[in-house]
């Protein structure tokens, strides 16, 4: 957040997640690294994992609220474990 003559500003900025083979990460990593507005910062497996799952939970959750799916109880998914 900024401040400016009593206001208060929120910088915005869009985040991008991108799929890159390892062999060509560091190359792009590098251009993207010399270009002044952009803050490039790779992701461990573990947290690309986790994004990815999330993803995948929000994606299921919007199929279920349009119809296009259908929930299970709690009981049911508490059995799967």
């Amino acid at each position: 957040m900024e401040e400016a003559n009593g206001s208060v500003f929120i910088k915005s900025a869009m985040k991008v997640l991108l799929d890159i083979p390892d062999k060509k990460a560091d190359s792009l990593l590098d251009v993207l690294r010399h270009i002044s507005y952009v803050k490039a910062t790779p992701l461990t497996d573990k947290k690309s994992e986790l994004l990815l799952d999330i993803r995948e939970a929000v994606d299921e959750i919007k199929q279920i609220k349009a119809g296009k799916d259908t929930s299970r109880s709690a009981r049911e998914f508490l059995s799967e474990l």
